[in-house]
């Protein structure tokens, strides 16, 4: 492990090779890759229960906890974990590059003091020579939090909060790490969550800064609980959140929308289609609901930070959480136990979650780039649609997919393969009454995020 020097120098020394067999492309169904349905069976629930309680063991990882105590507090977190992702590194030598990205964070709402965060960063290099061009980050935040966010003393065991989500980021990294990918894949595991996200604040800043291009950020945050406070259970199911309307839309991209549509078709909505169709084609006794809010009425995650540098970003979390067991001092209160504790925790489930996490960044880093400067041709009133787009740079491009939906639907329903072109007219099929889209295919038939094309004259 070696301290970090900026996105740039964890990023460097990637090489050109790629050996993950694919399928052929057929007509708008993707075919499940041997590949990938390996490493989703290779996710183990007792490696996530190993991090959840351990992390738990050191009694409290409260930001503003001890950083020089072995055995409790924030630093006794952060050196476990990195001395984790080392040896995976080991594991699968040296695939995975270690980095710690620290900051010094000055007084703020909920740090009285100037504290050091630190993010533990785990870098898989791609295989393809425009490896750095795309970047996937995953991410957990390790620190917690009792009843007082500014409590560094009392226990914080932040077992579902959020230990479950850098258990799963771990296992994720443990397994992928003996796999070669097109793009880069970025494991982190922040700090300064619980205090205002200031972790993954730092870090989107820097990654807008050094203008990495992160095709996609997903984050998991209390992804272990099956038994919400409103008495459901549930542990075949997982919530994903997403923002409808880039952070960073410009006014005039404002008028546009609201005269065509698009709200539902931010790039942060095209991921999370991504990721229910893949997660839900590789786990399929799990179902990704769709959530089209930024994240709960309240409350936030280390995506939010990433979309509002433009990134698209996305959050997994339970379906129904139990606030008695978040953000809570460990106690019996009228024969309610409160406290974030491990025995809340079920890890099957977080391994199921994980699982769905790692299908759709494999099926994401795979996969051919989105198209970009994709439009659609308002310069004819037709009941036809025109759309156009730049050709992919990847040599191994076998053509597109045009895909489109009812206004009313929340889904792709549709596919057409319209072959190696840069252009294709839907005859009959009108662009009032449809919301449309373009994606990539390779030669192995990975297929693209999808991109929703802005009106061109």
């Amino acid at each position: 492990m070696s301290r970090f020097k900026g996105w740039g120098a964890l990023l460097a020394g990637v090489t050109a090779f790629c050996g993950v067999v694919g399928v052929a492309w057929g007509q708008g169904q993707t075919v499940p890759e041997p590949a990938i349905g390996r490493l989703v069976g290779q996710i183990r629930a007792d490696n996530i229960e190993h991090t959840v309680t351990k992390l738990v063991s050191f009694g409290t990882r409260n930001t503003l906890s001890a950083q020089d105590d072995p055995k409790r507090g924030i630093g006794a977190a952060r050196d476990w974990l990195a001395a984790e992702f080392d040896e995976i590194s080991r594991a699968s030598g040296g695939r995975l590059k270690v980095e710690l990205q620290s900051l010094l964070q000055p007084v703020a709402a909920r740090v009285p003091r100037p504290t050091r965060l630190t993010n533990i960063v785990a870098t898989l290099p791609g295989t393809d020579p425009l490896a750095l061009q795309r970047l996937i980050l995953v991410s957990g935040h390790y620190d917690s939090i009792c009843s007082n966010p500014t409590d560094a003393e009392h226990d914080a065991p932040g077992a579902n909060d959020d230990a479950s989500g850098s258990a799963a980021v771990l296992e994720m990294a443990r397994v992928m790490s003996h796999y070669r990918f097109r793009a880069t894949i970025l494991f982190m595991c922040v700090a300064g969550e619980e205090q205002g996200l200031l972790g993954s604040t730092y870090a989107a800043e820097q990654a807008k800064l050094q203008k990495l291009p992160i095709e996609a950020m997903l984050t998991n945050d209390i992804i272990g609980g099956t038994l919400g406070g409103n008495g459901v259970h549930d542990d075949r199911s997982v919530r994903l959140f997403s923002e409808g309307i880039s952070s960073l839309e410009t006014e005039a991209e404002s008028r546009v929308r609201r005269s065509v549509g698009g709200e539902d078709d931010s790039a942060s909505r095209q991921i999370a289609r991504f990721l229910k169709e893949t997660g839900e084609r590789y786990v399929p006794h799990m179902r990704v609901t769709l959530v089209s809010r930024r994240d709960r009425y309240g409350r936030g995650g280390d995506h939010i930070p990433f979309n509002e540098q433009g990134y698209a970003a996305v959050r997994f979390t339970e379906p129904n959480e139990d606030y008695h067991h978040q953000h809570q001092n460990v106690r019996v209160e009228n024969d309610i136990q409160y406290g974030d504790l491990t025995k809340f925790v079920d890890f099957p489930y977080v391994a199921n979650v994980a699982r769905i996490n790692a299908a759709g960044i494999a099926a994401l880093a795979l996969a051919p780039a989105p198209p970009q400067g994709v439009g659609l041709v308002t310069s004819r009133l037709t009941t036809d649609t025109d759309l156009k787009w730049n050709p992919n740079s990847e040599p191994d491009i076998a053509g597109y997919e045009i895909v489109w939906r009812a206004t009313t639907e929340s889904t792709w329903t549709h596919a057409r393969n319209v072959g190696n072109v840069t252009a294709y007219t839907a005859v009959g099929i009108s662009k009032d009454n449809y919301f449309f889209g373009v994606r990539a295919v390779d030669k192995q038939g990975r297929r693209s995020p999808v991109t929703y094309p802005r009106p061109v004259r």
